[in-house]
């Protein structure tokens, strides 16, 4: 019997039929994408799109200007220098300095091919230091590509829900890990994709200190710059900064990206900002692989030459050019990014009135902020089952599943894609979800 859906039934099972991954429920972003892309053209209908963490605000002007000066002058001509241009370099160490409080030389600050770039880069030099240890614990629920990119390497790796170890848990919990000397690098998101999480300064602490007693490298990504919006993060040079273990780790890799803060993703541009002290320290073993055991030098003329020749030249003036204007204070990029938090707060809304939860609630004892992401479970439903129904509503999201969450019931949003003219769609069709599944 055909169900009567805000999608039509038959176009929806048909799709998911024909697709080539076994379970949509937990197929990969990208496959989701291509999913929901087909499920639109064949019904035309327009899905509440919440699956990929795509910028939904325009870029930088102050970037945008930049790039074509640059390209004016010619530099898609001309391959860039792998470590960067030095205009960019300077302005990454001004811009953790401003915001957050970091000593780092220019020399450790690289442009990458995105974050996506860095990290495989990273992973590249820093699970290669020491043939005892075998690769990085990752602190999650966390972006799913990352483990990809280990998997890719041939790379182990260990991994625990850092929601269920919070606070006084976290520093045990760590350590049963790394005493066991076979993890190299540690690797979180700071705010947290998907569950939205926040750590606070006493868990950072925790896991630098941690990190210097087994001499493991801190890897923090941090795509959501600034955005956790309960504090005030936008004013270059004054408090509060941006939360970090770079305060109290030795070792440490900091992936930031412009693709949420600048809105730049297009231009694939992000930033690694690697510890003097690490950048500058000789690991022995790095020789099996690269011409030196120079950590930043193999970085540099190792990994990062192996992956691209550099990265996208009239990009790097880009984003020069808006780190410039964030640490001139001329440019309030935290306040231009507000409104993802403010749409957050107003979906959450809509979701919790037609009897959904959020499933990622509180950081320790406060209420989780609103973001870029949120969480959300349906009673009776796996999250895997909750994403393949949603499909017949017009809504889309992933399965917390492939983030290595141990919440199996949930899902993620993105607020990003979805436009406030499409709240009361997302009002109606979730209250239609809502009355065909009601809850006992």
């Amino acid at each position: 019997m055909t169900k009567k859906t805000p999608v039509d039934f038959n176009i929806v099972s048909e799709v998911i039929k024909a697709s080539p991954v076994d379970n949509v429920g937990h197929a990969s972003i990208r496959e989701l994408v291509r999913i929901v892309n087909e499920i639109e053209a064949r019904s035309g209908e327009k899905f509440v799109r919440m699956e990929m963490g795509v910028p939904g605000l325009s870029p930088a002007e102050v970037g945008i200007r930049a790039e074509m000066e640059a390209l004016e002058k010619g530099v898609a001509s001309k391959y860039p220098m792998i470590e960067g241009v030095k205009e960019l370099k300077e302005e990454i160490s001004r811009f953790v300095k401003l915001f957050m409080n970091i000593e780092v030389s220019p020399a450790a600050c690289i442009p990458t091919v995105g974050s996506m770039m860095g990290g495989m880069a990273t992973f590249m030099t820093a699970n290669r230091t020491d043939h005892h240890k075998e690769g990085t614990l990752f602190l999650d629920p966390g972006f799913p590509v990352q483990k990809q990119q280990c998997k890719v390497l041939g790379h182990n790796y260990e991994s625990f829900d850092l929601y269920d170890f919070r606070g006084d848990k976290l520093g045990p919990k760590l350590e049963s890990y790394l005493k066991t000397g076979k993890i190299s690098s540690i690797l979180y998101s700071n705010p947290n994709n998907p569950s939205w999480i926040c750590l606070n300064d006493e868990e950072l602490r925790v896991i630098g200190e941690m990190a210097n007693k087994y001499d493991v490298i801190v890897i923090e990504d941090l795509a959501y710059f600034g955005m956790d919006f309960r504090q005030d993060f936008s004013v270059p040079g004054e408090p509060p900064y941006q939360p970090s273990a770079a305060n109290y780790a030795k070792l440490y890799i900091l992936l930031i990206s412009s693709s949420k803060a600048f809105s730049y993703a297009g231009q694939r541009v992000g930033m690694m900002v690697i510890s003097d002290k690490l950048f500058n320290r000789r690991y022995p073993e790095l020789k099996r692989f690269y011409s030196s055991d120079l950590f930043g030098y193999s970085m540099i003329y190792g990994a990062l030459y192996c992956l691209s020749a550099g990265t996208g030249h009239s990009a790097q003036y880009a984003l020069a050019a808006m780190l410039k204007a964030a640490n001139n204070g001329e440019f309030n990029f935290v306040e231009v990014v507000r409104e993802y938090g403010e749409k957050a707060k107003i979906m959450k809304k809509i979701f919790t009135d037609a009897g959904f939860k959020i499933v990622y609630d509180t950081d320790i004892d406060e209420p989780i902020a609103d973001g870029f992401y949120f969480t959300i479970s349906y009673p009776g439903f796996s999250g895997v089952q909750l994403l393949t129904e949603l499909l017949y509503y017009g809504i889309s999201a992933i399965s917390l599943d492939i983030t290595g969450s141990t919440r199996s019931e949930g899902l993620r949003a993105c607020v990003s894609q979805v436009s406030r003219d499409q709240f009361d769609d997302l009002r109606i069709r979730t209250k239609k979800f809502n009355e065909d599944h009601p809850v006992s």
